[in-house]
Order: structure tokens, then sequence, then C-alpha cells
């Protein structure tokens, strides 16, 4: 049966996707005004991404089970005014149909990053070109969990026979289009290294758009929509020119040696020449003039907080100054901050906004607020007098106003700072213990470029312990049940406190342990379970909450359906945080819908480097960007009345050794760098859910890092949420570091890290990983008052959240289904073979199959399922059973390197009768080996 929450809410969805989607497309280059394609033009389609358009990147943060996807063929056959090559078409869904989209298998991390292409011959090319105007040659690649980019064809670099196609179309084309339908930035020195690369008029940046990917290339293409997208990262013309090259993709420890030069504040500052196309760029239809009108400044009362009380504002006019297209426009505002005795770089982005659509010689009005604290530095060494503060050093700070980074002209808006001002004074924290050397700026040359220098990183020299005994917080003794439920403390008849202190320490720890994936105690196939996952807990009241997958949509493994929004780099890349927001809420309209409460994500780590396979969760490789685009999503999820994850808090910037390599960096890097979005995401974003990292930082694993948890993210920026581990997570030491460990709970919850996601279903109360969190409390490493505290910070979240104001329902443990009428019986293929309940029912698949389920005793029935994952531990499959059509319940399995385990599955009432059985592989990799049905003792 349809619900019509559901439907609504997708409903409402596709078309601001769309719209989302065409806002980030980024067009990089056109000549001779190659796009629009006019009506008159006769197109010729290359590549088979026309056709097997990627719509997101793999792994949880792509995997939506979908209603509908538009490729881009579909998109420019319903859209397009200009007439498509069909004869060229027709000779690739022949060639496709024997050449399928190869998904690795379907498994975890399995899909390759590309797709062979189809063989050219310079004959079907040039029969091509004589029955067309122009060429579009779609180049794809996707990219996600578990697996970086390679510096080889087929990741960053082009295949030989994407370059053959390359070659041949522009051999023949005079007018040559590449659309670049990719999930992260890659290679781009064919566009001046290709022979006659001149044909190539076009480059576009379509991403990986979502379902309505194809409709809203089609917009772009047809001139629509005028594209206003910009680029969000830096490409430049190496892969080794960016820094962070030199560590990127260690096993061991990756030391940020770049500093807080990541991205275009290294190239900018030091090699300008480096640059292929500079962060900000993007074209228009139509062409642009900005003008300041007015610069004020209200600095009287300089203050730290991520206030705009303490700001310049620039008013700003942006005129269209086109003819033909009405059009939306970025406007970029940068600093050039004083060189001081901390070194700056050359520019760094300090405010944008975005215009409505302005028609040719129209004008409007954008004010631009760059707050103080975006201007600042954080001196981690003391040399300017005030060591672990965001200073403001003495000097000029000049602005410039533009479209790029490069392309920003320098703006009669000079802020003279006469002596250094002190905007927050802070406390050492995560500062690192292993040595390395950071790169600063050195002299100016005479062309503007900064030569390198490096200097030794400050260390750390505080006493965490000290830290922890002296921050710990007060115990409340044990009363035992007092009656006090959860809706007292919502209701206000009792204090959270109260209610608390009624828990025994067991079941604390249960609290603090998350159940999933695809726990049948909430919505079905989502992430995780957490709060009332046992019986003593949930009679005191306290719901089940469920955490779902994201960002780009809601990932269900149990075969329901979401919508897939854009990922989240082409988001960054419309520059409009007005529009994030209203994606974002309806979003949070879906999960409400479907009973979810907090998305996991945006995923918001910084761009370090183009190999990241994750980077197309991310977005971008700038903070102050990806900050403000944060905000504008968890705004959006809060309004709807549910709460956006943000993650990887902090420094997850590679997948290889992703739960292993020891991110090494400055405090300055850290806090102006990394989490810098975070921080804004939390107070101007009301951020009520973060999750930590698989990886250590400075030594630390994430998961019980107490400086991040507690001393930054608790104690500096006033957040009073819940912070829950990434899946399957480890932990290690507090204070000595040392050995890591997912039975570690002792040490996350000292971090204040509250939750654990996740031990396997209905089984938080016995504790199946053996954690050791109680064996902490006994043995004095974790005081009571530590366990009640991360307990206390669970509930203060399921208070606020949707679970709460549904009606408090026990989970139904027996979920009960009819036998098959003697019409729908006859409906059923005669060829189904018949299995018995009670009896093993061997598959031995790993696809979707289906059988008639005879049940001669009626009674609860347990299933159990013998399967297995030739993966690692990390990586995810599930079988969806349904019974006559209905859902019944998932199997999740984790990869167990190809053992044969047993999963249980849900218990079910079953009438004696006659059942149609399915089995449906919606995350595939695993086998499903036997099936049974166990009738349970009454």
């Amino acid at each position: 049966m349809r619900n019509p929450a559901i439907d609504k809410a997708q409903q409402e969805l596709l078309s601001v996707s769309r719209k989302a989607a065409t806002e980030g497309i980024v067009l990089l280059k056109n000549d001779d005004q190659a796009l629009p394609i006019q009506p008159s033009e006769v197109v010729s389609l290359f590549g088979r991404c026309q056709v097997d358009t990627y719509r997101s990147g793999t792994g949880s943060g792509g995997a939506v089970n979908v209603p509908y996807a538009v490729n881009a063929l579909q998109g420019l056959q319903s859209n397009a005014s200009f007439t498509l090559n069909q004869a060229l078409i027709a000779t690739y869904q022949a060639w496709l149909a024997h050449h399928p989209f190869d998904d690795g298998g379907g498994g975890w991390a399995a899909e390759p990053w590309f797709q062979h292409e189809m063989p050219l011959t310079d004959e079907v090319v040039a029969q091509a070109a004589f029955q067309s105007d122009k060429a579009i040659v779609f180049i794809g690649r996707t990219a996600g969990e578990d697996k970086d980019y390679a510096d080889e064809a087929g990741s960053y670099r082009l295949t030989e026979l994407e370059s053959d196609m390359l070659t041949k179309v522009c051999r023949h084309f005079t007018a040559v289009i590449v659309v670049m339908n990719v999930t992260n930035i890659i290679d781009m020195s064919w566009l001046t290294d290709l022979e006659n690369h001149q044909a190539i008029k076009a480059v576009l940046y379509s991403w990986a758009a979502g379902m309505e990917g194809g409709h809203a290339l089609a917009d772009v293409l047809s001139g629509a929509v005028s594209p206003s997208g910009r680029l969000t990262d830096t490409i430049a013309y190496r892969l080794q020119d960016y820094p962070s090259s030199a560590h990127f993709g260690r096993k061991d420890f990756n030391p940020y040696a770049e500093d807080i030069y990541v991205g275009y504040r290294y190239f900018e500052t030091f090699a300008p020449e480096e640059v292929q196309f500079e962060f900000g760029a993007g074209l228009s239809y139509t062409q642009f003039e900005r003008r300041l009108v007015q610069c004020s400044v209200d600095v009287a009362d300089a203050g730290g907080d991520l206030t705009n009380a303490n700001a310049l504002t620039f008013d700003i006019e942006v005129r269209n100054v086109g003819q033909q297209f009405s059009s939306k426009e970025v406007v970029q505002v940068y600093v050039e901050a004083p060189q001081g005795k901390l070194g700056k770089p050359a520019r760094v982005l300090c405010g944008f906004d975005k215009s409505g659509e302005i028609a040719p010689n129209g004008r409007e009005r954008v004010q631009i607020t760059v707050p103080l604290w975006a201007l600042a530095s954080f001196d981690d060494s003391g040399v300017t007098g005030h060591k672990n503060s965001y200073v403001l050093e003495a000097g000029e700070y000049r602005f410039y106003l533009g479209g790029s980074v490069r392309q920003a002209e320098l703006v009669d808006a000079v802020w003279q700072l006469d002596q250094l001002r002190v905007l927050e004074t802070l406390s050492e924290a995560c500062a690192p213990t292993r040595e390395f050397e950071r790169l600063v700026p050195a002299e100016r040359q005479a062309n503007g470029v900064y030569q390198t220098r490096y200097q030794p990183v400050p260390l750390r020299t505080v006493e965490l312990a000290q830290r922890i005994e002296a921050n710990l917080p007060p115990t409340y003794a044990f009363t035992g049940d007092q009656g006090i439920k959860l809706v007292d403390v919502a209701k206000g008849h009792a204090d959270l406190e109260a209610f608390i202190a009624q828990l025994t320490p067991a079941q604390l720890a249960t609290l603090v342990r998350g159940e999933g994936m695809c726990s049948p105690k909430v919505t079905p196939g989502t992430a995780a379970a957490f709060g009332g996952v046992c019986d003593s807990l949930f009679e005191l009241g306290i719901p089940v909450a469920a955490a779902a997958d994201g960002p780009s949509g809601i990932r269900m493994d149990s075969g329901h359906q979401a919508t897939q929004v854009p990922i989240g780099t082409l988001l960054a890349c419309t520059w409009n945080s007005a529009l994030n927001q209203l994606l974002y809420y309806l979003v949070g309209q879906e999960l409400q819908a479907y009973q979810i409460d907090t998305l996991l994500g945006p995923g918001i780590n910084i761009h370090r480097h183009p190999l990241n396979g994750r980077n197309f969760e991310y977005f971008s490789e700038d903070p102050l960007l990806t900050g403000w685009i944060a905000a504008a999503q968890t705004t959006g999820l809060k309004q709807a009345g549910v709460s956006g994850t943000i993650k990887h808090f902090a420094a997850n910037d590679q997948e290889t050794a992703r739960m292993d390599v020891d991110s090494v960096m400055s405090q300055r890097a850290l806090r102006e760098i990394h989490i810098k979005p975070f921080e804004m995401a939390v107070k101007y974003g009301q951020a009520s859910t973060i999750m930590t990292a698989y990886n250590p930082v400075n030594g630390h694993w994430a998961a019980s890092n107490y400086d991040l948890n507690t001393t930054i993210l608790r104690g500096e920026w006033g957040y009073t949420g819940i912070v829950m581990t990434d899946w399957w997570a480890k932990m290690n030491h507090p204070v000595d570091g040392g050995e890591e460990s997912k039975r570690f709970t002792g040490y996350m919850l000292r971090a204040q890290n509250d939750l654990y996601m996740v031990v396997e279903n209905e089984a938080a109360e016995r504790n199946p990983m053996e954690d050791d969190s109680l064996q902490a409390l006994a043995q004095g490493e974790l005081t009571l008052g530590e366990l009640q505290r991360s307990a206390m910070n669970i509930c203060r979240f399921i208070l606020n959240a949707p679970v709460m104001q549904r009606p408090l329902q026990a989970y139904q443990a027996v979920k009960a289904f009819a036998p098959l009428s003697a019409q729908a019986l006859h409906a059923v293929p005669e060829t189904a073979p018949i299995c018995f309940a009670d009896q093993t029912i061997e598959l031995n698949s790993q696809e979707s199959s289906q059988c008639l389920l005879q049940v001669e005793n009626s009674g609860t029935y347990l299933c159990f399922a013998q399967m297995a994952y030739d993966r690692e531990a990390l990586a995810q499959s599930s079988c969806s059973l349904s019974i006559n059509g209905e859902f019944a319940m998932s199997l999740p399995i984790n990869g167990n390197n190809g053992k044969t385990t047993m999963v249980q599955g849900r218990a079910i009432y079953l009438p004696s009768g006659v059942y149609w059985l399915e089995c449906q592989f919606v995350k595939k990799g695993a086998e499903l080996q036997t099936l049974c049905f166990e009738k349970q003792v009454e």
C-alpha cells in the first residue's frame, strides 16, 4: 500500500533536485559560443555514459534505491530543442545490449570507477560528422567508500579507449562539447595535449546529479537554463602539483605538511602557474559586471564568537550586461591579509552569495557580510605573543571581488588595522606529538609569488590526564526506578538527571550501543536503531530512534525507494546556501515520512587531495564554503524536524587505510581548515548529531579523542548534541594513545563520544562485541558520571527527535502474515519450486530467487539464514525477504572472508497454508546458502 506522506515528500523533492542539479553544473570552457546548442543544429552523442549516466558515487553515501533515474540521453530526448543523431544512438544502444554496465557484481566497493567504451572507427565518426553540426562526448567516472582513485587510466586519467574516442571525434568534428559525468575532478591535461584539441569548444562538469540529472543536463545544454555553477576545487595541470601528494595514500601516518595551504591557498600563494582551472571558476551564457557600492565596518567590539556582530559588509551591484540570456551570478569576496608573523595565503575566500536570476540589462544588489573570524588566523606557536588564540595581525586587509579567485579584482575597501587584535583565546587542543615541518611563505618575489620554506610544528605540551580529571562530570547516585518516564522529562515534570539516576550501569552501557544494520525495530533497511533497544530501557519510556545513511538521499537496504539528490560536490558548486537549505528541508520531509530521525550526512571533510575516493560526498577544498553549505543543509533538515549527522569528525581525507592512517597536523591546520566547517555547522546550522571519523588524529583515534570531542566540540563550541562513532570504529587510550580496538568503549565514553555504532540486531543488552564499558567502570578507568553523561546526551537528542512525537509503541517481535488466497495461488507460476517450513531450503544463490513456502502447522517461526560474504569486515550486503509481496525482514551481513555465517532474521507468525517467498539482494555481494523457518515452542 502506498504511503501518501512518502509520495508527497518525493514529489516535492523532484523539481528542487533538478533545479539544484542545473545550478551545480560548471561550464569551464565555451569558445565560439558552442553552447547553448541551437534548435537548428544536429548533434551526435559519443560515450556510453549518455545511457549509463552516473547519478552518484558508491558505498553508503550513494546507495539509494530510486523509483527511476533519468539518464543523459533520456533528458536530451525529452527536453532538448535540438536534433539528435538517431543513427549513432542506435549504434550505441545495439553495442550496449551486448556490453552491459559492469557493476562488479554489485558488491560493496566492487564497482569499477569507469566503464569500457565502445571502440570507434574513423568511418563511424566521419559518418556522424557528415550528419551533424556538433558532437557531445561523455566522460564518466564514479568513486566511493573504501577505495581511493589512482593516478592511472580508468581512474584519475583517461583510458586508452576514451582518449581514442576524443581523438577521433576531434579529428572529424570542428565543434566538440565534453561533458564530465564524474564524481571527482580528474586529469584534464588532454585539453591541451590531445591531437586537434582545438576542436574542443566547450567543457562542462555535470558531476553526478541524482535521479533528475539527465533533465538538468538538457536544461543547460539547450539554453533553457544558463549555467551558474562554480568550481569548489582547483584543477591543476598535474596531480603531483597538489602539495598533499607527497604523503597522500600512506598507510601509517600522513603528515599534513602543507598545513593551511590546501588547494587554492597553496596555488595562489606559491604556484599560480600550475593551475589549469582556478577555484571559483565557471562560465555563464551571459556576462556580468560587479560593482562595489558600499563597504561598511562594524568592528567596535571585536569578539571571537562565530557571529556577524563584528563584521565588514559589502554591498555589491551585479549587472547582466548580456543581451540574450537571464542567469544567476556567484559573487565572491577574497581577502589578502597582512603576512605578519604567522604567514598567510595570498588570497582567502571570506564571503560569497548568489544572485537571483537577472534578466539582460537587469541588476541586483547583493550584500555579503564578512565576520571578523573569517579574517583571523590561529596562532599555535605563540609567535604573536598570544598562543592558542585567533588573532588579527596589524596591517592592511585588502579585498578582491570577482567571479573566481583568479579573476577577483582589488576593490576600494582596504581595512587598516593599526595593532594586533585578539578575537578569541582558546586552549591548546589536539596538538601533534610527532615532529614534522610545515609549509610557510618566505620572501615575496617580484611577480608576487612567495618562495616556500618549512618550520617545525609546535608539539603538545598539555597534560591530558590532568585536563580530563579536572573536567570530570558529576555522578548521580543510583536511585532505582522512581517511576519517572522520559515523557515526564519532555513535559517538564522531572529533570533529565533524575531520570538517568534510575538506570543501572548495565542499562547505561546498553543505552550507549546502537543496533544495526537493518534493525527490525525501526524503518526497514536503515543503518541503525538506538535508544530504547531493550525491554528495560523501553519500559522507562525511551523510544527507539532510527538513523539512515546519506547524504545524497535515504539508503534503505530493504528495497524501499527514496529520492536521490545530487552529490555533495555538485551541491556546493551551486554556491547557493538558500537552495541547499530548501533541498534538505524537503529531504527532511521524506525522512519524516519514513519515520527516520537523523540522516547520516552531510559529509563535510575537506577535499585535501583529488584522489580521495569519497570526495563526492564532501563539498570543497575551502572550509568557509564547506561550512556555509553544511550549515544550510543542517538548517533545512532541522526545519523539517529531523537532524543531519555531520561527518566525519575529523580529517577523514583518504580511503586507503582509513581506519588506521594517522592524520598528523598542526593545531592551526586543524582549526582553520579541517574542523572549521564542523564549527560553522554547529554554531550556524544548529547541528545536533555528529559522527566521528575512523582514523586517528595526532595519535588518538577520533572516537576516543578527548580534545576533539570534549575540549573543542563541547567546551569551546558549546555543543550539547549527540556524538556517535562511524560503524564498527576503533578507539584507543585518550591520554596514552597506543593500541586500538573496537572493544575500548570505556575510552570512547571518557572522550564523550556517546554512542557506539553498531552491534548486531537484538544484541545490545547482551554485549556481543564484549566491549569494556562496565569493565572500565569497575576498574576506575571510567566514572559512573561519565557513563551517565553520555546517556543524558543520547536522551537529550531523543527528546528533541521526531520519534518522541510519535506514539510510543513497543517493538512487535512477531509479525503476522496470511496465506495466499486460492485466487492468488492460481496466479503463481506453475514452475515455482515448493519448499517446506521446518526444512532447510537450499538456495546457494547471489541473485534474487522465489519459491512457494508450504506451512503445515500454524505458529511462530524464526527465520535463520546461512550466508557467506567474501569481503573484508566493513563491506556490507543485504538480502530482503518478502512474503506474498509484503516486506518481511532484512538479512544483513558484513564481509566475513567467505566463511559460512548464521544470520538470524525476525520471528513471523504463519498460519497453515501456502506463501509466496521472494529473496532479493538489495545490496549484492553475499551468497544466500540456505534458509530455514524454525517453529518456536508455544
